[in-house]
């Protein structure tokens, strides 16, 4: 099983899918390969980072990568987490199936700086229990 995480920044969102997705399918020992992308890449956003690293998630080598890195690459699933990604994301060749769920962006956060941590890690946890129920439901035979 092969799932892309997509979003516009591929600073946040994406980027927490995929080290969840990871950090869980090593937990459950799921052979599955996970990556993110984003329509307009920028770079992870260091919040991000640290409310990961708070939950235990490894984010090493994290990095904002282009969705044309993956173009013509076979994926079983790709997940756009935000609407601006699955308004922007074409058709990708190779791609079996899609599937949207838009998250709120935590980097469009206001408020102090723990305010701001604050929806991090709401939206870090909406994810996990996204991704969580996202690898139970591709675990279970069809």
């Amino acid at each position: 099983m092969r799932i892309l995480f997509l979003c516009t920044a591929n600073a946040c969102r994406s980027q927490m899918a995929e080290h969840w997705a990871r950090h869980l399918a090593v937990e459950q020992g799921l052979m599955t390969a996970f990556a993110s992308a984003g329509t307009v890449p920028s770079h992870p956003d260091a919040r991000m980072l640290t409310v990961m690293a708070e939950a235990g998630v490894s984010v090493e080598g994290a990095q904002s990568t282009a969705l044309e890195v993956y173009a013509g690459e076979d994926w079983d699933l790709a997940v756009t987490l935000c609407d601006g990604a699955a308004a922007a994301c074409p058709l990708l060749p190779g791609v079996a199936r899609t599937r949207h769920l838009a998250f709120p962006d935590p980097g469009a956060a206001s408020g102090s700086e723990e305010e701001v941590l604050a929806e991090f890690r709401r939206v870090r946890d909406l994810i996990r229990d996204f991704v969580q129920g996202l690898l139970a439901e591709e675990a279970m035979p069809s």
